[in-house]
């Protein structure tokens, strides 16, 4: 079904001479000078009309949510602690617009209006771009940014950005909180945080967490720690020093699912059945992340901020997986490898901004400059199997001897499906009774990669009138990028320049309504998310391009309820090498539009909501043009909705869903992921004030579905009905 762009455009020009006529009733909060305004479980300090953080945020100015002009979704610590949230993929499942890719069971992969991404993620505004599952024990907030973000982050935000912030010390105050849980599958995890006055202007703060891994599925275990101490210097009246340590290492098993049958869909039969080795499924992580941010009030219309930040991950990768599956014999094709990551990265940045007036025209001038250097050594090694069918001499007759799906490589083998597999350590039993031994000695790629980048920047947000703010702005950024091709002694080079514009209208009917439109470009460079991919063809063509239309409505109601309504169109441009002239390009586009609506904040007293809606539709395109194809992992329709009902001043309850329409897990359509309705439930009980006892319920139902997948025979197998046990305590 295809929904064109104009379709969309008139609903929401419905819905926007709509609004206004009920948004006239609102007060107008914000021009009360110091007035707490609520939103939802936040307390948000308003000064004249501009939310104030001494946090960094994913915005770099001081913007009213509501003055943004694109879709973005905040889930604050307090939401993380009531909805029992662990990863950031459960909070995927509750923001409209993104769903989550399976990431091969060892990473944090994200499907913004489309477009996966597993390197489009940020700490406190600065990349983060190596690939792990990032814990939440340290976060004040976690923004996630819809449409492409290159003026605000560079290279990559095609489709959007998560940006985790991190909690800072608190000068003056002295206080501490922690958690003990535990859960069904038998998970525990311990987390504290603590902040102390350490002197005049001076506060250290320690988060620290530790988590032993469990879940519903065999063999899989694992533990992770993350280590966070941070100190906030006051520096005078108008500075502020912040400086953080933090310390990740994590381990656990790898699980890539199940495959699919003759339908297409996962296999139910395979439910309980893991398609790995127990010895050589695993992935370990061992990160060092130093930050340091200087925040400056030159005056009272002029900030500076600058900032450094190095990151110096090791990271090892291994794993077996089903690639491919024969339902008559019940036969699985095992095929595997192992690669490691060795990155370093170095950020350094400054951003000015002023608010000041030209005449009666108000202005908030973003200027910023940044310089990313990453050293990044990667290498994978396929396994090879000294007895599988493909490995064997010519037969009789001088044929090649094959496997049941044609193979002769010898670095796959076949298995009966069955729980356990006949496979562990470093050798099993094939489907034909055979016994089999493999090593990781085939090198499939070696490549050390050095990438320098310098980005320019600048944006004006400016008020012309009460009811009118313009957003123009751009930015410059240089991408340079060096690999050697280790095993062939090879150097490879590129340069790319690119210029990436972002422009907006917002129009203020109400001081609560704001109507937007908003254009902006991204781009990502053939080296892909990365780094190893510049070899071959991919060395001579230009990045990728995107761009971004998108208008919508939001609204914010007297009582702390806010609605944001969205339609958008990405467009994606790929240089591609013309197949009867190599030396010619064809630029091919491809399209992704869509719909979402988001309700946050409180209904009435005692009842909070959290709802979002998302409609996605588009077609593949190659160069001979639309193919009829739906892109992979794009659901039509998701919806999520949660509600937190106070019972009484100290216990209260939760429940909610989340679905997703079926989708396809393949480019070619031929595999699907069934669409699926999860529900769940919470429930709280302050014991004192200070101590809490909570119990979050996942998929209440204990319905089976597949959340997510990464190939054709590796669909994710959902948690079955589950539930989370903690008490939280705060002092």
């Amino acid at each position: 079904m295809t929904l064109r762009f104009s379709r969309i455009a008139l609903l929401a020009g419905c819905a926007t001479f709509a609004f206004p006529a009920f948004a006239e009733t609102a007060p107008d909060k914000s021009e009360e000078s110091g007035e707490a305004v609520d939103y939802g479980d936040r307390e948000i300090e308003v000064r004249g009309d501009v939310l104030q953080s001494s946090q960094i945020n994913s915005v770099k100015t001081p913007t009213p949510i509501i003055d943004v002009p694109q879709s973005l979704t905040i889930t604050t610590e307090q939401d993380i602690l009531e909805r029992g949230f662990t990863s950031i993929g459960q909070i995927v499942d509750y923001t409209p617009g993104v769903n989550t890719s399976q990431g091969e069971g060892h990473r944090d992969a994200i499907v913004f209006r489309g477009v996966r991404s597993t390197a489009d993620f940020f700490i406190d505004g600065v990349r983060d771009d190596v690939q792990y599952y990032r814990g939440l024990y340290n976060l004040e907030q976690i923004e996630i940014l819809r449409g492409p973000n290159a003026l605000l982050f560079g290279r990559g935000g095609t489709g959007g950005i998560l940006n985790r912030v991190t909690k800072k010390g608190v000068i003056g105050e002295t206080f501490g909180g922690g958690q003990i849980a535990v859960d069904t599958f038998g998970e525990t995890s311990i987390q504290g945080d603590l902040n102390f006055a350490a002197g005049e202007g001076v506060a250290v703060r320690l988060n620290a967490s530790y988590e032993s891994l469990a879940n519903h599925r065999d063999f899989y275990d694992g533990d992770r720690i993350g280590f966070n101490p941070t100190v906030r210097f006051e520096l005078g009246d108008d500075t502020l020093f912040d400086l953080s340590y933090e310390y990740a290492n994590h381990e656990r098993f790898i699980d890539r699912g199940i495959p699919t049958g003759a339908d297409g869909r996962p296999v139910e039969a395979l439910e309980d059945v893991v398609f790995g080795n127990p010895s050589e499924n695993f992935t370990t992580l061992e990160a060092h992340l130093l930050r340091a941010n200087l925040s400056h009030q030159l005056s009272d219309g002029w900030k500076i901020t600058a900032g450094g930040a190095y990151g110096d991950y090791d990271k090892v990768y291994s794993n077996f997986y089903a690639s491919n599956y024969d339902p008559v014999t019940n036969i699985a094709e095992l095929d595997g490898y192992i690669d490691t990551t060795q990155r370093e990265n170095l950020t350094f940045s400054a951003n000015l901004v002023g608010e000041f007036e030209t005449g009666a025209i108000e202005h908030t001038l973003l200027i910023g400059a940044e310089y990313i250097s990453t050293s990044s050594d990667q290498d994978r090694f396929n396994p090879e199997f000294d007895t599988s069918l493909a490995d064997l001499t010519a037969i009789a007759g001088g044929a090649t001897d094959t496997n049941i799906f044609g193979r002769t490589r010898p670095d796959r083998a076949n298995f009966v499906a069955q729980r356990p597999l006949s496979f562990n350590g470093f050798s099993g039993t094939l489907a034909d009774g055979r016994t089999t031994n493999f090593g990781f000695t085939d090198l499939n790629d070696f490549t050390q990669v050095e990438i320098d980048v310098v980005s320019l920047y600048v944006q004006d947000e400016i008020k012309l009138t009460d009811w009118l703010n313009v957003v123009v702005g751009g930015r410059f950024d240089s991408f340079d990028i060096t690999v050697n091709n280790v095993p062939n002694s090879e150097i490879r080079t590129r340069k790319d320049e690119e210029f990436s514009p972002r422009g907006g209208i917002i129009i203020k009917p109400q001081e609560n309504v704001s109507i937007y439109a908003s254009y902006s470009e991204s781009f990502l460079p053939r080296s892909g998310e990365q780094f190893a991919n510049i070899n071959g063809d991919n060395d001579a063509l230009a990045p990728d391009t995107f761009t971004n239309l998108e208008a919508g409505v939001k609204w914010d109601f007297a009582q702390g309820l806010s609605l944001t309504t969205a339609i958008f169109e990405i467009e994606q441009s790929s240089p591609q090498p013309n197949d009867n002239d190599p030396a010619t390009l064809d630029v091919i586009d491809s399209r992704i539009q869509g719909f979402e609506l988001q309700l946050q904040g409180k209904v009435a007293e005692g009842w909070s909501i959290s709802a979002g809606y998302s409609f996605l539709d588009g077609e593949q395109v190659s160069r001979t043009g639309p193919t009829g194809l739906r892109p992979r992992e794009l659901p039509e329709n998701m919806f999520s909705i949660w509600n937190n009902i106070e019972v009484s001043d100290r216990f209260g309850v939760g429940f909610g869903l989340t679905h997703q329409d079926e989708s396809f897990i393949d480019n070619g359509n031929s595999a699907v992921l069934p669409a699926y309705t999860r529900v769940d439930a919470a429930a709280y009980f302050d014991i004192t004030d200070q101590f809490r006892l909570q119990v979050n319920v996942e998929n209440l139902t204990d319905t089976l579905y597949f959340p997510n997948s990464h190939a054709t025979h590796q669909a994710t197998v959902g948690a079955p009905l589950n539930a989370r046990f903690a008490i939280t305590g705060r002092f």
